[in-house]
């Protein structure tokens, strides 16, 4: 009994190891939306944009058990990217299943129209729930121990490069501006997350032309380890002059089976040079098997699907693991 006691007394003395202190981000399946989870080493949780409304609840519940996994009782920040449907539709219902403290915008809607007012009423609701904060390129999320720094909002870009980037984007003069996007998308919330070394890049639907004014001539964002694929994959955005020049190591596609995906996209990203992986988020229907990531790279590939989502897992020294729950595979990346 004497040498039980002598046991847990020496061990009350001995320090506990830290708990692993790493970044998780969860990519939830909205088909074809967005919903992205973020949970800080500090345990504070951004969760940008949250689906589209209806089906059930399907987006909301989806959240719900992504939040649920990673321990999060509630939502400290909900940025809300822009007044498109299927990131700010699902605002609403999410309520009703986890609490949020903050919303997180860029000012009021710029979009008109009976749908348009219909988004802005439900999003008002909502903000009565908690409190908001307005941002514009340049301002910082509050969170605590990672960096997320608002580079695009309401049109606007960071007027100036980042420390580290400025170089001279040499795949300018190959890309043609298209006609300018009057829509939301082109005044999307985007935003650059450092956690030491680890960046992590996601424009949500900032389209072509305003892709162009971030990195032409000069690049304003430097190189990324992890690029959220803008648009879901679209064609509408992803200019080459951007993705060649951010030179992600992986990239992931928030797509639809049917939404985003887009064939010339998927062909882009997989002929980057230096790009290890990409991963999806669904096969995507627009395009060839061949055409998409291997099957071990995408998290759902049937229609209607389960909503499996990807994990990523990063440390500050720059390293990384992606995992796919529908199969539990993962593969880590070194430091670059």
């Amino acid at each position: 009994m004497r040498r039980v006691l002598l046991s847990v007394a020496l061990l009350a003395l001995v320090p506990a190891w830290p708990a692993a202190r790493d970044l998780r981000i969860y990519f939830v399946d909205v088909e074809g939306g967005q919903a992205t989870l973020i949970v800080t080493p500090d345990g504070e949780s951004l969760l940008v944009d949250a689906g589209w409304p209806g089906f059930d609840d399907r987006d909301a519940k989806r959240i719900q058990a992504a939040a649920r996994h990673a321990g999060i009782q509630r939502i400290d920040y909900l940025l809300m990217t822009h007044y498109h449907l299927d990131h700010v539709g699902g605002i609403e219902p999410l309520l009703n299943y986890v609490p949020v403290a903050c919303f997180v915008d860029h000012g009021e809607n710029t979009e008109t129209g009976e749908s348009a007012r219909k988004l802005s009423e439900s999003y008002r609701r909502a903000l009565s729930k908690g409190r908001r904060l307005t941002v514009k390129p340049g301002d910082r999320i509050p969170l605590r121990g990672v960096e997320v720094l608002v580079v695009a909002a309401r049109g606007d870009l960071i007027p100036r490069s980042l420390p580290g980037a400025g170089a001279r984007n040499p795949h300018c003069e190959g890309t043609a501006r298209k006609d300018d996007d009057p829509t939301e998308n082109a005044r999307s919330i985007g935003f650059l997350l450092r956690y030491g070394k680890f960046r992590f890049l996601d424009l949500a639907d900032l389209t072509w032309n305003k892709e162009l004014e971030l990195v032409c001539p000069e690049n304003r964002i430097g190189t990324v380890d992890v690029y959220l694929v803008n648009h879901h994959g679209t064609n509408l955005s992803n200019a080459p002059a951007l993705v060649q020049a951010i030179r992600p190591r992986v990239a992931i596609m928030n797509n639809g089976a049917k939404k985003g995906g887009s064939p010339e996209v998927l062909r882009l990203l997989r002929s980057l040079p230096g790009l290890e992986d990409l991963w999806q988020l669904h096969l995507s229907l627009n395009a060839s098997r061949e055409e998409n990531a291997p099957e071990n790279r995408i998290a759902n590939l049937d229609t209607p699907c389960q909503g499996y989502w990807i994990e990523l897992r990063a440390e500050p020294n720059g390293s990384f693991t992606v995992t796919n729950q529908r199969t539990g595979e993962s593969k880590r990346y070194p430091p670059r």
